[in-house]
């Protein structure tokens, strides 16, 4: 194998081997906990524009299935893995996550110390991240071309993952019929709303609340999704709009984000990433959620005046209520 190099735009090296697909990329680094659920993350929109660094060492012993993507193809922009599983074992497999990472054209590396590298972007915060495979550059070329590529804040990224239409999912026997609006959201999320008699309907980012309206829904759901929440003004004006006409609305993650901003909350990148399993304090007024839960953000938002806090931990709120609607991270 031909040598490969992680480079941050703080100027830190990590040395490992070519794998997947050679060539050079770049964008967000960002770390990943799960023992298992690549598959689920590679294909997540939420992943867009970001270099993932699995902090489990063996990656790719179940290979890569149609049954569990998230949506129809792999977002990330590159993937870091320390020792990547020779053989795949899993009745469901199709191919191996290595041949499924080339076929996607997305850059690897292996070998890499990731306990290391997770330690340094716990510390430090996600940052700016090349991946330099089978290329000849020196070290100091490689942190330039990190330095000089595209950085998350200002980056507007919904469009690229949300659908081009609205798409009614049909369900018999429905309960509620609810509008997500699709920042990227998840195949898991209409599927589980679904088995709860909801019946969804995708919108795309750009819609107007009129669109909304006119489909005369019980409620507003808002995804997770990638980029920057300070380019999404014509989110928070249909969200405006919804609390204003009274509609029960409900945002995760990156929705949750966007409905704090509505509310006059301020949206900020954390001091440090908020990812693996934390410790939630729950509110007097929340009786629902509480004890350790599994966490996966870099941002935090700060709760309205208007809101009422349910949940914290010790980086920052995770959720509130005001009036009609619930956000949560």
């Amino acid at each position: 194998m031909n040598p490969a190099y992680l480079v941050l735009d703080d100027g830190s090296v990590f040395e490992g081997r070519s794998w997947a697909k050679s060539g050079e990329t770049y964008g967000e680094a960002v770390f990943a906990t799960g023992m298992t659920g690549y598959q689920e993350t590679l294909t997540d929109p939420s992943y867009h524009k970001q270099v993932v660094i699995m902090t489990a060492p063996h990656i790719g012993n179940t290979g890569m299935n149609r049954q569990d993507q998230e949506s129809s193809r792999i977002w990330v922009s590159g993937f870091v893995v320390r020792d990547p599983s020779p053989r795949v074992s899993n009745w469901r497999a199709d191919k191996s996550l290595e041949d499924e990472l080339i076929e996607n054209d997305v850059v690897g590396i292996s070998g890499v110390d990731t306990r290391a590298l997770t330690r340094h972007l716990r510390d430090r915060g996600s940052m700016r991240v090349g991946i330099f495979s089978g290329l000849s550059y020196s070290r100091e070329e490689m942190i330039t071309k990190v330095r000089n590529a595209p950085a998350m804040k200002g980056a507007y990224l919904a469009q690229d993952v949300s659908t081009d239409q609205i798409r009614r999912i049909p369900l018999e026997n429905r309960k509620f019929t609810v509008a997500a609006l699709d920042l990227g959201i998840k195949n898991a999320t209409p599927a589980n709303m679904a088995l709860r008699g909801i019946e969804v309907s995708l919108l795309p980012v750009d819609s107007t609340y009129s669109e909304v309206k006119d489909g005369k829904f019980d409620g507003l759901f808002l995804s997770n999704g990638p980029g920057d929440p300070a380019t999404m003004d014509g989110v928070v004006s249909l969200v405006r709009s919804a609390l204003d006409d009274g509609l029960p609305i409900f945002g995760i993650c990156f929705g949750g984000q966007m409905l704090a901003k509505t509310l006059g909350g301020e949206v900020a990148r954390a001091k440090k990433s908020e990812i693996g399993w934390h410790d939630v304090l729950a509110t007097p007024e929340n009786a629902v959620v509480g004890g350790r839960w599994m966490q996966w953000h870099h941002d935090v938002f700060s709760v309205p005046v208007s809101a009422t806090t349910l949940a914290l931990t010790d980086v920052g709120s995770q959720a509130f209520v005001s009036r009609r609607s619930l956000g949560t991270q």
